[in-house]
């Protein structure tokens, strides 16, 4: 018995079915891949890399600080140990800065990120303190090893400033395309909420970097 040619196209479809649902596929995936970038999404994914990138920086600039803040104390301690109200003051908001989890979950957080900018702030302000008071020492404004960390705090200061700086340009990027419309819609679909960032009293403070003047 023979099969004729229009009888095996019939028993075989499969093959012929697997390709047309794989051209869909492909047809599908290309359509949803145009439609969301059409309507911001991928720009939402590179600007949110771009914001944590900005904010790992200051992070680890802040770090860096407050790694530099023991020997600082110490040393100052060896020339003006009577100074233990500033000392302490210093080392106290060096323990709450540091305390805090300072996770990428910060940056959708208002509050928490509200709480880093506080205790960095009052670190800022206890180190202020610290080297006015160190203007009273001559010996100590001579010894090597203090100068040695007024250039290192020196540096990561103005480090933390253009840290700072490109958190501050990327966020506010981020959030420019988080409430235009109409990629306001696709923030919203894709749970993309604005992000808090550095108050504008913080901005005008670091417009210009700070001077970490030891005395020379």
């Amino acid at each position: 018995m023979t099969t004729s040619p229009n009888m095996t196209q019939h028993a075989n479809p499969t093959p012929f079915r697997w390709l047309r649902a794989c051209i869909q596929s492909l047809l599908g995936a290309l359509l949803l891949s145009s439609l969301l970038g059409g309507c911001g999404y991928n720009d939402f994914q590179n600007k949110d890399e771009s914001v944590k990138a900005a904010w790992s920086e200051v992070v680890n600039q802040y770090q860096r600080r407050a790694d530099l803040i023991p020997n600082l104390v110490n040393t100052v301690k060896g020339y003006a140990s009577h100074e233990r109200e500033t000392l302490e003051a210093v080392t106290r908001a060096r323990a709450a800065a540091t305390s805090i989890q300072v996770t990428p979950e910060v940056l959708n957080n208002p509050q928490a990120f509200q709480k880093f900018q506080q205790v960095q702030g009052e670190l800022s302000s206890a180190l202020s303190r610290l080297m006015a008071v160190s203007e009273n020492y001559p010996n100590l404004k001579a010894d090597t090893g203090f100068r040695d960390l007024q250039s290192q705090l020196e540096g990561t200061e103005n480090r933390i400033t253009v840290a700072r700086q490109r958190y501050i340009k990327s966020v506010q990027e981020y959030n420019v395309l988080a409430r235009s419309f109409p990629t306001n819609l696709t923030a919203k679909m894709f749970n993309y909420d604005v992000k808090p960032n550095f108050t504008v009293e913080n901005e005008k403070a670091i417009s210009t970097p700070p001077t970490v003047n030891f005395g020379k």
